[in-house]
């Protein structure tokens, strides 16, 4: 063979990543800026999972999704959406295809590793105010300690009304911090192991300093309570019934000279339920029927009556077919699911924890993980050779910039999503999402190529 043969038989054989960079024209790079300005915007505004079930509810409600609840009437071309506690959220519209054709679902999770609050938080040491706070989900303690925080949540009193708070995103607001110990004083500490430096009942927030006057014993505690009852009419024992939440305070930024990435917290994993969202709004005249859920808990297991693990995703899926006239068990066999949740990015200055073949490349678009899990592909759902073939035949015809990767080395870690949870329904699922640099840290690192490779792919597949 010559080398023109050469070359051309080479390129059919050989698998190699696309760079979206070097496929994109110029109107799609157009279309990859505008559509990251709206997603920093959701990030902005949705910083905890009920702040995701809000904005979410919004972007639907323009969109002209109805609010559904169990046992309402479900009519074909209608699109709804079911408010789950303000907790999670299931989208969907009803197709005018026969129902046992299945659905097209697109799952992502709108939890993400943070500080929770204490039932009984409030502490004053030494005349200083503090909050107590219990991690959640997998977190590198060393990461959260002198960063600015906010607080975020809700309290729901002893009257029956829920009040919502926010401290610490306005520019006049204050923030809060977990203080560290100066390097002066620091050489015992920092010949500990990194993951034992801060022990998480050490990860209490500095809330303030001035006491009560008049006061007479915890002076500052009472001040703080005080401000607080003023401001929001809450007391001491109100925290026993509330959600209180301390993530890290500012907005989305560009990052890079290009402005090519998004630094923020929270991609984990709002940056895959953004374009699921975006999808099911963009899918008007599909003919399928299509559902997005935003899911809670994914951080901690997906337990609880707005995990995965719930069996609501089944009562809805038996729902909308009776009302259309279908069998929910086809209608689950028939249906399909991709698991949007986030890939770990291969970062060059940790290659000893990637095998670079099978990694995530940053720029290299959609991340398909065929499973995670970890060790011996323990606790995860491992897609078929049909189902994968299916999906990669999808994003051949819509031209999506994707690659496949594993979560790491082999016996070094590992990670699980939402995905073997739906899988259990009978339902085809497979993972897919934006590959993640820091990931579950508070400043987290995407590409917005990737993002809007993510975006496109859904759409793809909802239609």
């Amino acid at each position: 063979m010559d080398k023109k043969e050469l070359k051309k038989l080479k390129e059919k054989l050989f698998y190699k990543k696309e760079n979206a960079f070097d496929v994109a024209t110029e109107k799609e790079a157009k279309a990859v800026s505008e559509y990251a300005e709206g997603y920093k915007s959701f990030l902005d505004n949705a910083k905890t999972e009920r702040e995701a079930v809000k904005e979410a509810i919004k972007m639907l409600s323009k969109e002209g999704f109805k609010e559904y609840k169990l046992g309402e009437k479900i009519e074909k071309g209608n699109k709804y959406y079911l408010n789950n506690r303000d907790k999670s959220l299931f989208a969907f519209v009803a197709g005018t295809e026969d129902i046992e054709k299945g659905i097209r679902i697109c799952a992502a999770h709108i939890d993400s590793p943070r500080l929770d609050l204490k039932q009984h938080p409030m502490f004053e040491n030494e005349g200083f105010a503090y909050l107590k706070t219990h991690y959640y989900g997998g977190i590198r303690k060393y990461q959260w300690v002198t960063i600015p925080l906010a607080l975020h949540g809700v309290v729901s009193t002893v009257d029956g009304e829920n009040v919502e708070i926010t401290i610490g995103e306005d520019e006049n607001d204050p923030v809060f911090c977990i203080t560290d110990l100066l390097p002066h004083l620091a050489r015992e500490q920092s010949q500990k192991p990194l993951g034992t430096a801060h022990a998480g009942e050490s990860l209490n927030l500095l809330i303030g300093s001035e006491p009560l006057d008049g006061a007479t014993e915890d002076k500052v505690k009472f001040n703080m309570l005080k401000i607080l009852n003023d401001r929001y009419g809450i007391t001491e024992s109100d925290f026993v019934s509330a959600e209180l939440t301390a993530v890290p305070a500012g907005k989305a930024r560009d990052l890079g000279l290009d402005r090519s990435m998004i630094a923020a917290y929270g991609h984990d994993d709002r940056v895959c339920s953004y374009p699921s969202l975006t999808a099911i709004m963009e899918c008007k005249n599909s003919e399928h029927t299509i559902m997005c859920i935003l899911a809670d808990k994914e951080e901690i297991g997906s337990e609880g009556v707005s995990g995965m693990k719930c069996r609501l995703i089944v009562d809805l899926i038996e729902e909308i077919s009776t009302n259309l006239g279908g069998n929910p068990n086809v209608v689950r066999a028939n249906s399909m699911c991709l698991s949007a949740d986030v890939s770990a990015g291969y970062d060059p200055m940790y290659p000893e924890v990637f095998e670079k073949r099978n990694s995530a490349i940053v720029n290299c678009g959609v991340v398909m993980n065929k499973y995670t899990g970890g060790g011996g592909k323990s606790s995860t759902n491992d897609a078929s050779a049909e189902y994968v073939g299916h999906i990669r035949r999808i994003f051949k015809d819509a031209g999506v910039v994707w690659q496949t990767a594993e979560l790491g080395k082999i016996d070094v870690g590992g990670g699980g999503t939402v995905a073997m949870y739906i899988a259990n329904q009978n339902i085809n699922t497979v993972d897919l999402g934006v590959a993640v640099l820091s990931m579950h840290a508070p400043l987290e690192v995407i590409s917005k190529n990737d993002l809007y490779q993510t975006h496109k792919a859904l759409v793809a597949f909802c239609k």
